[in-house]
């Protein structure tokens, strides 16, 4: 009885027009995120999504991070997925092309759909402060003397900066000592220390301390100078036409339907055009830009013609014990 009150007394008070709305349930996104937790990549993943969450209100979204296997388990359970809008991943270039050849696994790729890249992040060449390499050149001449006097570091045999390395060996055409670490952070330690004369990393590791001076940019391996870092030459200012960019983005399983990924695409696309989030894109090593998931794709396909034919001379899993 009391309860029939109740609900009497509620409908009784409601303002004139005033209909009860139905609560709707809050969507679930899983964001799967094939890196280290805490690494560099991973926070600039986490800040974006920072930004993303409010061009998405109603929900909830949980990040994920599967780092297994370079990159590939996150590949694997992202094409396992259900093409329902409800699981995406954090897709990294050329890490998917990368396992898709050293891994022999095509269908690593075929069973994703790129949505859009976000961000594109050049490699760095840097060496120690306290006994810098002047150029990218000197390094190469310093190899070409010696390798073994030259130990260039990298993050592990198939990383991006490590893929950049073996390329900048072609180009070179001198044998590099390259030296893999078990990650980004312990080749960036390594070149700290000196044990090392020089590292190839992404410039998201390397720019706090090429900002405070305890390491040496020798070169950006782009084909302009980055904002941040107006005084240090392109690689392709020392006579060295490599080009070379981590680019991260949001893909899906293939077959998510189109009404359910344009929605998502267009909050996307709001993040990455947000200043604030540009601004500290760039603060953090990074450029934030949009391209669609068809022009990502074609870059990709380029990018991984290219790997093949590296993979061929230079097979990066037998380069080292990385």
């Amino acid at each position: 009885m009391l309860a029939g009150v109740s609900a009497a007394a509620a409908l009784a008070v409601s303002p004139p027009g005033w209909a009860v709305q139905p609560v709707r349930p809050k969507r679930h996104l899983t964001i799967l995120l094939g890196l280290r937790e805490g690494s560099a990549l991973d926070k600039g993943a986490r800040h974006f999504f920072g930004f993303l969450a409010p061009h998405m209100p109603g929900t909830d979204i949980t990040l994920t991070n599967l780092p297994g296997d370079a990159g590939r388990t996150m590949l694997a359970a992202l094409g396992d997925a259900a093409p329902n809008g409800t699981t995406v991943g954090w897709v990294i270039t050329p890490t998917l092309p990368a396992r898709m050849i050293d891994r022999n696994e095509p269908s690593l790729g075929q069973r994703i759909q790129l949505l859009g890249q976000i961000l594109r992040e050049p490699i760095a060449f840097v060496s120690p402060s306290n006994d810098p390499a002047t150029t990218i050149q000197d390094i190469i001449q310093r190899a070409s003397d010696d390798a073994d006097a030259v130990p260039l570091g990298t993050p592990p045999a198939g990383s991006a900066p490590h893929l950049a390395a073996l390329r900048l060996q072609v180009l070179a055409q001198t044998q590099l000592n390259i030296v893999t670490f078990p990650s980004a952070a312990a080749a960036l330690q390594a070149v700290l220390d000196g044990n090392v004369s020089a590292a190839a990393l992404g410039l998201s590791d390397a720019i706090d301390p090429l900002r405070d001076g305890s390491l040496s940019a020798i070169g950006i391996a782009a084909r302009r100078r980055f904002g941040l870092l107006p005084d240090t030459p392109v690689l392709d200012e020392g006579g060295i036409p490599l080009s070379a960019f981590i680019r991260c983005g949001v893909a899906v399983p293939v077959g998510t339907p189109a009404e359910v990924s344009a929605p998502l695409i267009e909050a996307l696309k709001a993040a990455t055009s947000d200043d604030a989030f540009r601004e500290q894109a760039e603060a953090s090593g990074y450029y934030a830009t949009w391209a669609d998931g068809a022009d990502w794709l074609k870059q990709m396909q380029t990018e991984q013609a290219a790997l093949a034919a590296l993979w061929r001379t230079n097979p990066w899993l037998s380069s080292s014990g990385g």
